[in-house]
């Protein structure tokens, strides 16, 4: 108001600088940005127009509450996709429009910033891990028992490593409630596609029974082999290769990174099957659709294509040609 108030007085600029114990460039600057073509200088239209500046300098954030990116971002987390595959995918979508684009750090920043209430617990009930805060990733014990007639790992054929032909998988349990309940798991190491199979009980008569179903309903050329761990649950191991075709190999004890795929979708999978429920609950319907919207989410390793995208290519190329694949 000193400034309007010495304007309409025709003081200088100086002089009003003197007054306000500023520079007389700080003045002049001021008069500058801030004068009305129309009304010249006047504290109000200053005010207006300095704050207007202010907020054009300092956009908003990328995931701001009232943007397009953060609506996205909100329903892809309720499909339970994680942060990286988000990012990814919005990369995908806009690649020309960096306003839609963010890092999966940024994503985890807004989750975590958001102040504690509700929308903050659903946002970090979405994903993987579900912790109030950021934790590093443990490592948990990994059990094994005695299995007779073992084909070592060490023994696969090294195409099965490198991942170059499709049909071979990796297997596991995972376990329910004081280990009562238990799904079957399966893996295929080229495209990540997951199958789960239901299981009356944790035994060897189950675990041939369900893995016999599940490799079975898929097309022979793409069921090649098939490792595991060295679990009591595959002692009737002979049976499930005479009955399916697959050449099943073992991993060493105290090797959960052996079978480093399955172990990486075991993480995914407590989302929708937590640790400490009854797994008995859940119908083969129900876990064929756990499996198909983790199969239908985008991975970083295919560029963030899904695995039935991937796997669809590959069953296309092998039925074009049929004897590519031995």
């Amino acid at each position: 108001m000193t400034i309007a108030s010495m304007r309409q007085q025709g003081s200088s600029v100086r002089a009003m600088a003197r007054t306000l114990g500023r520079s007389a460039a700080t003045v002049s600057r001021e008069l500058a940005r801030n004068t009305c073509p129309a009304l010249g200088y006047a504290s109000a239209p200053a005010q207006t127009l300095s704050t207007a500046r202010r907020e054009a300098a300092r956009p908003h954030a990328r995931l701001h509450p009232q943007g397009v990116a953060w609506r996205v971002v909100l329903t892809l987390l309720s499909w339970k996709w994680s942060p990286q595959q988000i990012s990814g995918t919005l990369t995908r979508m806009w690649p020309n429009d960096p306003t839609l684009r963010v890092s999966h750090e940024t994503i985890y920043t807004a989750i975590y910033a958001q102040p504690r209430g509700e929308l903050r617990r659903q946002l970090i009930a979405c994903l993987r891990h579900g912790h109030s805060t950021r934790m590093s990733r443990k490592r948990g014990t990994d059990r094994r028992g005695q299995i007779p007639d073992m084909v070592s790992i060490h023994v696969r054929p090294p195409e099965v490593e490198d991942r170059v032909m499709p049909g071979h998988w990796e297997g596991d349990f995972i376990k329910g409630a004081g280990n009562q309940s238990s799904v079957g798991v399966l893996v295929e190491r080229t495209s990540r596609l997951v199958l789960l199979a239901r299981m009356e009980d944790a035994t060897a008569a189950s675990a041939l029974a369900g893995f016999t179903a599940k490799l079975n309903s898929i097309a022979a050329p793409l069921r090649q082999s098939f490792t595991y761990d060295q679990g009591k649950e595959m002692s009737r191991h002979q049976e499930l290769s005479a009955a399916t075709g697959v050449k099943i190999y073992f991993c060493d004890p105290h090797s959960p990174w052996q079978r480093g795929t399955c172990e990486n979708t075991n993480g995914l999978l407590r989302q929708y099957l937590p640790k400490g429920t009854d797994l008995s609950i859940y119908s083969q319907d129900e876990l064929d659709a756990i499996a198909d919207s983790l199969n239908n989410r985008p991975r970083a390793t295919h560029a963030f294509h899904s695995p039935l995208e991937v796997f669809a290519q590959i069953l296309e190329a092998t039925r074009q040609a049929p004897t590519s694949i031995h």
